[in-house]
């Protein structure tokens, strides 16, 4: 053991595709005295990458992961370490059709080459397929076929080479040590192995399945469950020997029996997501000693994969006559939400996740932790979605991992709507007024935890009354409901009441609230007592890391405001950057405060009639909180709005919460009042004046000059990214953030049709792609209607040759093309475009 090292800069616990890749990121960024050790031995230690189909599909509806596998794809090439043999999804019903053409818009979106085949054309170059029990295909050329295990001892011995790594196989973990600093911030220290103790100022857990075992040593969590999915080869089979390649036809997904089949020289590789979820704890995975193949290879659960079997038998017959060489309950990793966890672990300072991350996104998403971790945020693609401080404590829990895990398992290969909700596990976090919200009719969303309505079956008969129309496509309509529309415009006539009791609220306060809450803000925040400032959080790049509201309380206390799909991600940055010396503490208020949105022209009639604050310009003026008592009860009266109508935000105590409803609600009857969901308020409202939402409009790969919110003047304290956001501001922006119209949403069939938001491409009138000077396509980040103008509405970023108002574009939905034109450029709405409800 004595040359085991007492010290490292960093440690990364794992050998597979994504500590190895990363260790060799981190040596190309400079890093050195890298230490990496793996319980299991070289090349392949056990765990997920050894067993891994190693295929790689690259058309994703999520920009996210989308990119991170477009890189990847360019890695493992680059690398020498791809083969190219392309790949057909195929379907057997109508419905799955329709996701094709959904799935070629999103091709385009991406610039990746794919086309639609008939049955015939499948079987043109898949020759024992059997054509009959299929309907068409969607081709993709680039599918490709990676060696992980090849790759990563690659990029593990550049680092060695380079003199930068250290490596130690056949090395468990046995304890993570940390150390608590003056505010109560714990930091890692140290990794305790069977070699020895080894200090470490950074440390990495990419060790798969066992990750969060490792990260529990910390008292960290990374939330996610072994899985098993379930594969088998069958061979030897002469057509596929004959190609004497290890890989010469397409690989085949065939999706609505949620398998594929991939040869492997002269076998074919059944692969299943059909069969029940079966989840492992990692304390139940055995060891290397005990597993017969390896920890990650269980005994196939023959009684699971025989249904599975037979359908891939259906599909290419040639397999019922050969034998089952090998077959597995493979384990791999999931989340609660399907997505990666990546990032800093949000209890343990510099102790690092890098988990739940499959082979097709293993090199990229090693370059994004590698430059997390050098930059202070990726270069590479915003992490928003897989930022591991998004999940908030509720997401954590064992059994609500287990739950959502089992309920996503099936869709690995499913077609799940843009807005598609969650089943299990729901309730977690309700707001005081969800019980009178159940009598109306709410019909909930989640927005991560938070039960939220999205409309109210109570206001049904507006919908005959504003000649609100259905939507003829179902997939347009799924998730979506007429009443959303008839609630706005009801809210724009009269007035309507919004429970926003899941806004994430934080209190900073001490001596040192004022200097921290600059730094954390583009705007300033030193402002006179009372006044409340909309601003970006940016990250070190200059881009968007958050976007919200502080308000100034008092002398020492400002308030943080931000939305329930970031309070995880915007308290973490706070706790990230605060001061160290106890000039600051930061209070979570959310359980202890609730909100209504009031707003409409008749929303000051309703108010005045319960409290004697002059409510008025003067009295409580926009942009300002002002305390006041309505009816009997202290509140703080917010005036802002988020759907561009005059009212407030108004909060008090979560115990008062449910009398201010009662108060509103009775007194409104006389006014026209309607509750009113997220629908309007996250859509419709915030559509028809433009207003940019985080995680669509707002993410780290575009900055305030480009979204239309940088102002005229920089202050002059300093903030997180202002040296790069000084350089943007003085540079000719490569993209402007626009409001488009759709002139016509007649499809080919001659419906109307609605795009969702999801990331469809703007086309040239040439139905070319648009890409900026940085090389970002131009897309649709939010979709919606704007009923007050009788128009649709799409939001994307255009290149300033584009970025004209009166430009005739198009935009792809569902494979077919819609004619567009640009209405705003920068800030602004189609609606009241002087504020003059708001302000007036």
């Amino acid at each position: 053991m004595s040359d085991f090292p007492e010290n490292a800069k960093v440690v990364v616990i794992g050998a597979g595709i994504v500590g190895n890749c990363l260790v060799g990121h981190l040596s190309d960024l400079g890093w050195t005295d890298i230490v990496q050790i793996d319980k299991g031995p070289l090349p392949n230690p056990g765990g997920s990458t050894g067993h891994a189909s190693n295929f790689i599909f690259p058309v994703d509806h999520n920009k996210e992961m989308a990119f991170l596998t477009y890189e990847s794809q360019r890695q493992y090439g680059a690398l020498g370490m791809q083969t190219v043999p392309g790949g057909i999804e195929v379907a057997r019903d109508e419905v799955r059709l329709e996701e094709f053409r959904r799935r070629m818009t999103s091709a385009t979106a991406w610039g990746i080459e794919s086309k639609l085949l008939t049955p015939e054309q499948v079987k043109e170059m898949v020759p024992f397929i059997n054509e009959e029990v299929i309907i068409g295909g969607f081709y993709t050329p680039s599918v490709s076929v990676v060696d992980s295990l090849e790759t990563g001892t690659k990029m593990r011995q550049k680092a060695q080479q380079a003199g930068n790594l250290e490596v130690f196989a056949n090395t468990e973990v046995l304890d993570v040590e940390t150390v608590e600093d003056q505010v109560g911030i714990s930091k890692v220290t140290a990794v305790v192995t069977t070699r020895g103790r080894i200090e470490a100022e950074y440390v990495v857990i990419a060790c798969g399945v066992w990750s969060n075992r490792v990260a529990n040593m910390a008292g960290a969590t990374i939330p996610l469950t072994p899985a098993v999915h379930q594969m088998a080869d069958v061979g030897p089979i002469d057509v596929l020997a004959e190609t004497n390649n290890e890989i010469g036809y397409p690989i085949v997904r065939d999706m609505d029996t949620f398998c594929y089949e991939r040869q492997t020289a002269g076998s074919m590789e059944v692969g299943s997501y059909a069969h029940r979820a079966i989840l492992h704890h990692p304390d139940s995975i055995p060891s290397n000693e005990e597993a017969a193949l390896s920890p990650t290879e269980l005994p196939l659960s023959q009684e699971d994969f025989d249904p599975q079997m037979e359908q891939a038998i259906e599909l290419m017959d040639m397999l019922g006559d050969a034998e089952i060489k090998y077959a597995i309950d493979g384990l791999l990793s999931l989340t609660p939400d399907a997505m990666p966890v990546l990032g800093e672990t949000v209890e343990v300072e510099n102790l690092w996740s890098a988990a739940a991350v499959w082979v097709k996104e293993g090199p990229s998403i090693a370059q994004l932790i590698a430059e997390w971790m050098t930059y202070g945020y990726p270069h590479l693609t915003d992490p928003h979605g897989s930022d591991i401080a998004r999940l908030y404590p509720e997401e954590r829990d064992y059994d609500h991992i287990c739950a959502r895990a089992t309920e996503h398992f099936n869709k690995t290969y499913g077609i799940v709507h843009p807005s598609e909700q969650w089943e299990s596990n729901r309730g977690q976090a309700k707001s005081p007024f969800y019980s009178r919200e159940e009598k109306l009719g709410a019909v909930f969303y989640e927005a991560r935890v938070w039960e939220r309505p999205q409309w109210y079956e109570h206001n049904a008969p507006l919908v005959e009354k504003y000649g609100v129309k259905e939507r003829e496509a179902e997939w347009d309509s799924r998730w979506w409901s007429p009443i959303i529309n008839a609630e706005h415009l009801a809210l724009r006539e009269n007035v309507g009441m919004v429970d926003l009791s899941a806004f994430q609220i934080f209190d900073i306060t001490g001596p040192g609230t004022v200097e921290y809450a600059e730094y954390l803000a583009v705007n300033k925040i030193d402002v006179p007592v009372g006044r409340a400032v909309y601003t970006p959080w940016l990250a070190q790049n200059g881009g968007f890391h958050s976007d919200l509201t502080m308000m100034r309380l008092g002398e020492e206390h400002v308030r943080v405001v931000t939305g329930a799909f970031d309070g995880g991600r915007d308290s973490f940055w706070m706790r990230k950057h605060m001061p160290r010396d106890g000039s600051v503490v930061i209070t979570d208020k959310t359980r202890e405060i609730c909100t209504i949105g009031l707003w409409g022209p008749r929303a000051p009639e309703v108010l005045q009639q319960l409290t004697n604050l002059d409510l008025s310009q003067e009295g409580s003026p926009y942009g300002h909180v002002v305390d006041a008592e309505v009816a009997e009860v202290e509140c703080s009266l917010f005036r802002i709005s988020y759907v561009g109508d005059t009212g407030w935000e108004i909060y008090t105590s979560w115990e008062d919460g449910p009398a201010l409803w009662d108060a509103l609600w009775e007194t409104g009857q006389g006014y026209g009042i309607v509750p009113v969901g997220i629908g309007v308020y996250g859509l419709t409202g915030r559509m028809e004046k433009s207003y940019r939402l985080m995680g669509a409009e707002l993410e780290s790969e575009y900055n305030p000059v480009e979204a239309g919110l940088a102002r005229p003047k920089v202050k002059a304290a300093d903030f997180i990214g202002k040296d790069a956001y000084l350089k943007m501001r003085d540079e000719d922006p490569s993209a402007i953030l626009c409001t488009l119209t759709v002139d016509d949403l007649t499809d080919s069939q001659g419906r109307q049709r609605y795009m969702q938001g999801g990331n469809e491409p703007i086309l040239t009138l040439d139905n070319d792609r648009i890409v900026d000077s940085k090389g970002r396509v131009s897309r649709v980040t939010t979709a919606g209607n704007a009923p007050s103008v009788g128009e649709y509405v799409l939001m994307s970023y255009l290149p300033p040759e584009y970025a004209v108002e009166g430009t005739k574009l198009r935009v792809m939905y569902m494979n077919e093309v819609f004619p567009v034109e640009v209405a705003v450029v920068g800030s602004g709405g189609i609606f009241d475009p002087d504020d003059l409800r708001m302000k007036g």
